[in-house]
């Protein structure tokens, strides 16, 4: 099976279980001492988003379950949430309420807009953009942009306790892994590793203005703007 259509199934089978990987629960759960270790940077993530401040019209890629259109909705004079995934976009619509809001159900390698934004943002997703199609997507992106709009991402860093206890990692070098399902059912799916200089820069390679910043053991994020 293609790689980016597994990685859609996987995500689209994943749907009702999805949160229990951001709430440390179930297979997730590493214990008190790492649970609060997470849940302290994920606080710091979302400390770095409201300086940020998402304005205008604002547009979220992979936008998931909601965990992260919650706190966009509290700042977007309109919200476009864009998922491949009906059963994530589901439940993000029984969570997330704005007056402005639009979900689409789209593949985001061959989504095309009819508008610009102000805001784009994305969470765990570009760890899923192959590095051959890394130009690409930043070149995308910057068509999406209104004149001076801004960019903002979350994705993690490589830890062996930030995924399930029965996953296995197998080096920062590895860009694709394994996943499964609470029902053992396995999935080979896109996951690549940055390092936030690195990150950096490559995109300044790309015309980016670029700030990227890790959490001490299982985040980064940044922002950038042409």
């Amino acid at each position: 099976m293609d790689l980016l259509q597994q990685q859609i199934d996987y995500y689209r089978a994943r749907a009702g279980e999805y949160d229990e990987w951001w709430l440390r629960t179930g297979r997730y759960d590493r214990g008190p001492e790492e649970n609060a270790r997470w849940f302290a940077e994920a606080e710091q993530l979302r400390h770095a988003l409201e300086d940020w401040r998402p304005r205008g019209a604002v547009l979220e890629l992979a936008c998931g379950t909601g965990l992260w259109s919650r706190e966009l909705a509290r700042f977007a004079d309109s919200l476009t949430l864009v998922d491949s995934s009906p059963e994530v976009l589901a439940i993000n619509a029984s969570r997330v309420e704005h007056p402005h809001v639009t979900r689409i159900q789209a593949d985001l390698f061959a989504w095309q807009p009819t508008e610009q934004f102000d805001s784009v943002f994305f969470s765990f997703w570009l760890s899923h953009v192959p590095l051959d199609r890394f130009s690409n997507f930043w070149r995308s992106t910057e068509r999406w942009l209104k004149p001076r709009g801004r960019v903002f991402f979350i994705d993690s860093l490589y830890d062996e306790r930030s995924t399930a206890r029965d996953h296995q990692l197998h080096g920062p070098a590895v860009t694709t892994i394994q996943r499964k399902l609470n029902d053992g059912r396995a999935f080979r799916i896109v996951k690549v590793f940055y390092r936030p200089d690195d990150l950096q820069q490559r995109l300044a390679a790309l015309g980016w203005r670029a700030a990227v910043h890790g959490t001490p053991t299982y985040f980064l994020c940044g922002s950038a703007e042409r």
